[in-house]
C-alpha cells in the first residue's frame, strides 16, 4: 500500500545540521554578492542588464536544457535496461554504464576534439556534456529502482498492461524523485561547467566569468555575472522542488525481497545492447582511443612513485569530502522529504546554489575568508575539503533525499509509538533504510572530488598534487604522454565506488 508523508515540524537537531551547511554555502555567495556590488548598485545593474549579459544566459540556460533532457532519457533508460529487463550481459553494463561520470569534463572534450576537430559549439559541447553527465541520472535511477515495489508492475502486468503502459505509469512514478534530483544536478554542473565549453569553443556564462577573474583585476564584472548564475539556479531548484514534493509516496511491506519479473525485449534485444554498446563506446572508447594514442606519442618523464603520491592523496581528500558531505547532507535529506516546508526549502535551495557557484569562486571566497577570518587553516586540508563539500552538496542532497522519500515513514511512527528517541530511530529505521542513497551520494562526492580542479589548484597545500592538478599541469602544457598515467588511474579509481554502489543499490538481478 501507499501512505502518503504526513508534514510535521522539523526537530531542532535537523534545524542545526541544516544551519550548518546553510553557512558553509553562505560564504561563497555572500562574498560574490559584496564583490558584485563593491563599485556600487548602479555599476552592478549596468553589468546585469546588458543585452550581452542576456545572450550568455540564454547560451548557457539552452546548453543545460539540451543536455539535461538526453540525460534524463538515457539514464532512466539504462538504469531499467540493467535492473528489469533481459538485456546481455546486464551485470557488467550496470557497472560499465556509470564509469563515464569519472572522467574529467576537459580530458572528454579534449578526446572528442582530437577525433573529430570540427565538432565545436553548441553540438560539440552537447554532445560532451551529455556523455559524461548523464550518470548523474543513471546512478540515483538505478538506487531507486533496487527499492520500487515490484509488485506494483506485477499487478499492472496481471491487469493486462503491456511493458510501456508499466513503465510509463508505474517505473517512472516510483523513480520520478531520484530522475528529479538527478536531472537538476545536471542543470546545475552545465550551467556551472567551464573546462568542456572553452575547449569545445561555445561562449557560455561561467566561460565569461573565467576569463574575467583571469584578465583583470577588477573583479567586480565577474561577481555580477556569478549573482546572475546563482538566480539561474533557483529556476530549476524551485521547478525540482515543485515536482518531487508533491504525492510523495513510499512503500511499506516486504516487496523488495521479491524477485521482479523480468521484461523481455524480444526482437529488439540484440538492437538495444548494439544502442547500449554504442552508448559506452562514445562515453569511454572514444576519450580510451586517445589515452592510448596519447601514451603513444612519446616517452614520458612520469614516473609511477609521482602516479602514487598523486593517488593517494587524491583518495584520502576524496574519502574525507565524500564522508564530510555525506554527514551535512543527512539532515538535509531528513528535513526536505520528512518536513517538507519553508525551511527545509530554503536549505536545499542553498546548497544546490552552492553546486551551481564556479568553482574558482568558491575558492576565491574562501581565500578572501581564511586570509582575514581563518588563518590557521588557510591552504590546509580542512578548508580544501571545505570547499568540496560546498561544490558538491547537492550531489549527496539528491541521492540521499530521493532514498529517504523512498523509506515509508509509518515504519518511524511504529518505532516512536514503542519509546524509541527520534534519533536512535533514524539511525536504527530511517538510514538503514535509505542505504542505497547514502551509497551513492558517497559514491558521486567521491568522484567528482577526485577530478575536480580550480578549487584543488587554488587551496591545496603547498607541495600537495591530485591527480587531477598533475593532468592539467602537464595537458596544460600539450605533454599528452606524460598526463596519459594520470588520466588511466583517474579513471580506474572509479571502478571502486561504483561497483560497491551497484552491489549495495540494485539487490536483484
Amino acid at each position: 500500500m501507499l501512505r502518503r508523508v504526513r508534514r510535521a515540524h522539523p526537530p531542532l537537531a535537523l534545524l542545526a545540521g541544516g544551519g550548518l551547511a546553510s553557512v558553509l554555502v553562505l560564504v561563497p555567495i555572500t562574498y560574490i554578492v559584496v564583490r558584485a556590488t563593491d563599485r556600487g548598485w548602479q555599476t552592478f545593474a549596468d553589468t546585469v542588464w546588458r543585452q550581452r549579459t542576456l545572450e550568455l544566459l540564454v547560451r548557457s540556460v539552452g546548453l543545460a536544457v539540451v543536455v539535461t533532457t538526453a540525460s534524463v532519457v538515457i539514464g532512466v533508460a539504462a538504469a531499467w535496461l540493467v535492473t528489469s529487463s533481459d538485456l546481455p550481459g546486464r551485470r557488467f553494463w550496470r557497472v560499465a554504464l556509470a564509469m563515464p561520470l569519472a572522467l574529467p569534463s576537459y580530458i572528454a572534450a579534449w578526446a572528442w576534439i582530437g577525433w573529430r576537430p570540427d565538432l565545436v559549439g553548441f553540438d560539440g559541447a552537447a554532445i560532451v556534456l551529455t556523455s559524461i553527465s548523464y550518470p548523474y541520472v543513471y546512478l540515483p535511477v538505478l538506487g531507486a529502482l533496487g527499492r520500487a515495489d515490484p509488485a506494483l508492475a506485477d499487478v499492472a502486468r496481471s491487469c493486462g498492461r503491456g511493458p510501456w503502459w508499466v513503465f510509463v505509469r508505474v517505473t517512472l512514478r516510483q523513480v520520478r524523485i531520484a530522475a528529479v534530483g538527478g536531472a537538476l544536478l545536471v542543470m546545475l554542473y552545465v550551467l556551472s561547467e567551464f573546462a568542456a565549453v572553452s575547449i569545445m569553443r561555445y561562449e557560455s556564462l561561467t566561460k565569461v566569468i573565467y576569463s574575467s577573474y583571469r584578465a583583470s583585476f577588477d573583479r567586480t564584472p565577474a561577481a555580477a555575472l556569478g549573482c546572475v548564475l546563482v538566480a539561474a539556479t533557483m529556476v530549476p531548484l524551485w521547478f525540482a522542488v515543485r515536482f518531487s514534493g508533491s504525492g510523495r509516496v513510499a512503500r511499506v511491506g516486504a516487496g523488495s525481497t521479491r524477485t521482479a519479473a523480468t521484461v523481455e525485449l524480444r526482437r529488439l534485444r540484440w538492437p538495444i545492447t548494439g544502442c547500449v554498446a554504442a552508448l559506452l563506446g562514445f562515453s569511454l572508447g572514444v576519450p580510451a582511443w586517445n589515452l592510448v594514442r596519447w601514451t603513444g606519442r612519446g616517452s614520458s618523464t612520469t614516473t609511477w612513485n609521482d602516479v602514487a603520491e598523486a593517488t593517494a592523496t587524491t583518495l584520502g581528500l576524496a574519502a574525507a569530502a565524500a564522508a564530510a558531505a555525506v554527514i551535512i547532507a543527512i539532515p538535509i535529506g531528513l528535513l526536505s522529504a520528512r518536513y517538507a516546508g519553508r525551511c527545509a526549502r530554503a536549505v536545499t535551495a542553498l546548497a544546490y546554489a552552492g553546486h551551481a557557484l564556479p568553482g574558482i569562486v568558491v575558492a576565491l571566497s574562501l581565500v578572501f575568508f581564511g586570509i582575514r577570518y581563518a588563518n590557521a587553516i588557510y591552504q590546509r586540508t580542512p578548508m580544501l575539503v571545505g570547499a568540496y563539500v560546498v561544490i558538491f552538496l547537492s550531489l549527496a542532497i539528491g541521492a540521499i533525499h530521493g532514498s529517504i522519500a523512498q523509506a515509508p515513514p509509518i515504519l518511524d511512527e511504529v518505532a516512536r509509538s514503542s519509546g524509541r528517541r527520534q534519533v536512535t530511530v533514524w539511525f536504527s529505521v530511517t538510514l538503514r533504510l535509505a542505504a542505497p542513497g547514502i551509497g551513492t551520494a558517497a559514491a558521486l562526492v567521491f568522484i567528482a572530488t577526485s577530478k575536480e580542479l580550480p578549487a584543488t589548484l587554488l587551496l591545496r597545500p603547498i607541495g600537495t598534487d591530485t591527480l587531477a592538478t598533475q593532468l592539467w599541469s602537464r595537458t596544460d602544457a600539450v605533454n599528452y604522454a606524460a598526463a596519459a598515467p594520470y588520466a588511466c588511474v583517474l579513471v580506474l579509481i572509479a571502478c571502486i565506488p561504483t561497483a560497491l554502489l551497484t552491489r549495495a543499490s540494485v539487490t536483484r538481478s
